[in-house]
């Protein structure tokens, strides 16, 4: 996939980049441990790639992204994406994971079988983990069996997915909580 521009941004979480063409988003980049570290991983990821402002659709992705990351349900699936070069089944699974909303999740086996291929959590997984638009394809709301938190390929690993979580305030466990079961009365 090849980029036009890039751009790194902040947010609650650090400085996050994103690197874009005429199509769409093509990648975007998690915080490093310094700003420095983030702009470099995007000009090797994308080397033609020239550091500018954003256009406005990439702005308005950006701002939603921020605000994401903020802790506000933000619904990031409008967000154009590139997928030039992206394997198809990768592409089907980036596509079911942006349907998970944020504060919720699902895990590789939920996934693989929506996708109708059952037994396929393991390619579910490794698709994730080579996902170039993270946070935008949610990959960290897609958990391990049992609801654990599994693997994240992203700088700072499962704890960078425990701190996206924890600021959707998704649940890590699958079991219902004391108040569950109680339904609200009726007005």
């Amino acid at each position: 996939m090849s980029a036009q521009g890039f751009t790194l941004f902040d947010t609650a979480i650090g400085h996050c980049g994103i690197a874009w063409n005429d199509r769409g988003v093509v990648g975007f980049q998690l915080p490093e441990a310094r700003e420095a570290d983030t702009r470099s991983r995007l000009r090797r990821r994308f080397t033609s790639a020239q550091e500018m402002s954003p256009p406005p659709e990439i702005g308005q992705a950006i701002a939603g992204i921020v605000a994401l990351l903020r802790g506000e349900p933000v619904d990031l699936s409008g967000v154009p994406l590139d997928m030039d070069g992206v394997p198809l089944f990768h592409r089907r699974v980036y596509e079911l994971a942006r349907g998970i909303g944020s504060g919720h999740t699902l895990t590789y086996g939920e996934i693989a079988a929506q996708l109708g291929e059952p037994g396929s959590a393991r390619a579910v997984g490794h698709a994730l983990g080579r996902n170039p638009f993270a946070i935008i394809v949610p990959c960290h709301r897609v958990l391990a069996a049992g609801g654990r938190l599994g693997g994240f390929s992203a700088p700072g690993g499962v704890e960078t997915k425990r701190r996206l979580l924890a600021i959707e305030g998704a649940r890590l466990d699958r079991e219902p909580g004391l108040f569950d079961a109680i339904e609200a009365p009726s007005p």
